[in-house]
């Protein structure tokens, strides 16, 4: 079995270039890249002491705890359209 072609795209994160190395297509991984960045960039606005890996730890908690609300919010809305195809 052949496994699908991964694609390596260069990003700019926080200024630094990454190599990332993915089944995604380079489309999909810049604008993950840039939401990254951008989030970055907000809380080092907000608390400019941050070492770049503190600041890069409380964007992926940031990151997840959005992530956790979206998940729940969506599994409520799951649960009501199945309520109301009952």
């Amino acid at each position: 079995m052949s496994q699908p072609e991964k694609s390596r795209t260069t990003v700019d994160i926080y200024g630094r270039a990454y190599t990332i190395v993915g089944n995604e297509q380079s489309d999909q991984i810049r604008h993950v890249a840039n939401l990254v960045d951008g989030k970055m960039r907000d809380i080092h606005a907000l608390n400019k002491s941050l070492d770049t890996t503190k600041l890069a730890v409380l964007t992926a908690v940031n990151t997840m705890n959005d992530y956790i609300k979206l998940k729940e919010d969506f599994e409520v809305l799951q649960k009501l359209l199945e309520e109301k195809e009952e």
